[in-house]
């Protein structure tokens, strides 16, 4: 009797755990997606525009969502200190990135985004695809400090199954990393001191020589 009780409290254990594993947060760097590429299914099972892939997490992007590298690691990006690597998503033209999750995703919605003073942008969470259906949450993003130095985490908790997100803003002026979908934390947990140090520290920073006329996020 009490073996079966043992296994009956191993196998629940299991179960738990592997509950667990499949509700961790999802967190999108966008490390591997090509300089100004369109993103598309990179993280679908499929390629970005120029062929890249990445991990199938069955999240495809509107091809107006563009990856964009550092100018310090040998792309076109007026960037510098995002979360991570050296790759951010962007949008050139239209109202803004829009990503598909045809699966859905619960709890929670987070990232860290820059831009250049005086240009804000904005979030909402759909629990249709393409930003249709209920609105779940949203998110107004004011103006970041030191321009494309500076990279700001945000997140919303919500209710239900959210299945798509639109990302809004002004075109060529609002840079996302570390897109987490399952957390209100950016990243997925809670920020490491020196990511903190990093942020304190960036509004001292002199930001990145931006264009004369366009003073965009790409170069």
């Amino acid at each position: 009797m009490r073996k079966a009780w043992m296994t009956a409290g191993l196998l629940a254990l299991a179960l738990a755990s592997a509950t667990a594993a499949k509700a961790a947060p999802i967190v999108l760097t966008f490390e591997g997606v090509g300089d100004q590429a369109s993103i598309n299914d990179f993280y679908n099972g499929g390629t970005d525009s120029v062929g890249n892939s990445g991990t199938n997490y069955g999240i495809s992007f509107t091809s107006d969502s563009l990856g964009l590298i550092s100018g310090s690691a040998g792309g076109s990006g007026n960037f510098s200190n995002p979360p991570s690597g050296d790759t951010v998503a962007f949008f050139l033209t239209g109202a803004g990135d829009t990503m598909n999750v045809a699966a859905g995703f619960t709890t929670g919605f987070s990232f860290f985004y820059a831009d250049q003073v005086g240009f804000t942008g904005s979030v909402s969470v759909y629990d249709g695809l393409n930003g249709s259906g209920n609105l779940l949450a949203s998110l107004s993003l004011p103006s970041t400090p030191n321009p494309y130095n500076v990279f700001v985490p945000v997140g919303v908790g919500f209710g239900g199954t959210a299945k798509s997100v639109v990302f809004g803003g002004a075109a060529d002026f609002i840079a996302f990393d570390d897109i987490t979908l399952g957390s209100a934390t950016a990243g997925g947990g809670v920020p490491e001191p020196a990511t903190w140090a990093l942020m304190i520290g960036g509004f001292g920073l002199a930001g990145a020589t931006l264009r004369r006329r366009r003073s965009a996020v790409a170069a």
